[in-house]
């Protein structure tokens, strides 16, 4: 016996092992890399004039309580390490009315663009066949729910960052003892949030359990990410010279969205094979034809052309020739 039919045993036996080589396979033939660079673009393209807008709301609601006002903004932005400190600077934004109508409409067009993006990737994740896909008019309504729920999402993110720096008031001894229980509760709004938006964008009707593991990976990882981001801002980006800066923070934010995208991806990835139960995969089967396929390799595959079909009453037929000769 080879060393590659070894290890092909030893994964398809061992849960541990297959199921994330599943994930990766199952990325792989989505495309995930190239949906998640589609979610990015659009991520970018709103990101700026989206955060310009919430610093001139912000600005506007609360102009009489500047203190309060720059708690939000702070908390907010802070969301975003890097382009945030940059945005906090800014208290509102000038111009006419026409400019700032063209700013509102390209914030819209821009973050409907992201979960556009969204739902597309997740229903090619979830294998949904594009007849079952919401018309062009439902999905944007859709992409509108998910618009409110990060929106409130935000809100409160923005309530536990105000209570953590509540606690830096406190005091150091009181700071290191609420910290812990409030990075629990900025994981916990995350994971929520998620789960709303998986379930609010896949066409496919999934239950609660479906996107509880995928987005508890998501929500750890944003996490992660925004302290990860914070770390190469202080370290990297500040005390650097305006030049510099500009295109550190511009090349760093568009990793960090990819980054998160790929996240997203994958989580949902996780959610589909552990629900439709599409591991153990052959291991030869991403890299040649002469692999013997497993019953979960035939399934993926039989998901990816029925996925495709534009008409309820189109038939999708898929034989493999393994099956005849057997």
């Amino acid at each position: 016996m080879s060393l590659t039919e070894t290890l092909d045993r030893f994964q398809q036996r061992h849960t541990w092992a297959g199921f994330p080589l599943a994930v990766i396979y199952k990325y792989a033939d989505d495309q995930g890399a190239f949906l998640a660079a589609l979610i990015t673009y659009y991520g970018f393209l709103s990101l700026f004039p989206l955060l310009l807008l919430v610093v001139t709301i912000l600005g506007f609601a609360l102009d009489g309580n500047p203190h309060l006002k720059q708690h939000f903004i702070d908390s907010a932005l802070n969301q975003f390490p890097g382009v945030g400190q940059q945005l906090g600077k800014v208290t509102s934004l000038q111009g006419n009315t026409l400019a700032l109508v063209v700013g509102v409409l390209g914030s819209l067009y821009g973050a409907l663009g992201v979960a556009q993006a969204g739902q597309n990737a997740l229903n090619r994740v979830w294998a949904v066949p594009r007849h079952r896909r919401p018309n062009p008019f439902m999905s944007r309504m859709r992409s509108l729910l998910f618009l409110l729920v990060i929106g409130a999402g935000l809100l409160l993110t923005t309530g536990v960052s105000i209570l953590a720096t509540f606690a830096e008031s406190l005091g150091a001894h009181l700071d290191v003892l609420l910290r812990a229980p409030m990075l629990v509760l900025a994981v916990a709004v995350n994971v929520g949030l998620f789960m709303v938006a998986m379930r609010v964008l896949t066409a496919k009707d999934v239950s609660w359990s479906d996107v509880l593991p995928g987005a508890a990976l998501s929500g750890v990882a944003w996490q992660l990410l925004q302290e990860l981001g914070k770390y190469y801002v202080a370290h990297q980006i500040n005390g650097s010279t305006t030049t510099y800066g500009i295109f550190a923070v511009v090349l760093g934010l568009l990793a960090y969205i990819y980054l998160a995208a790929v996240i997203v991806v994958l989580s949902a990835e996780v959610n589909v094979v552990r629900a439709e139960k599409l591991w153990p995969r052959s291991l030869l089967t991403a890299f040649t034809d002469d692999a013997e396929l497993t019953p979960a390799d035939r399934k993926a595959y039989r998901s990816y052309p029925e996925s495709e079909r534009h008409k309820e009453f189109e038939q999708v037929d898929v034989r493999f020739e393994q099956d005849a000769t057997d």
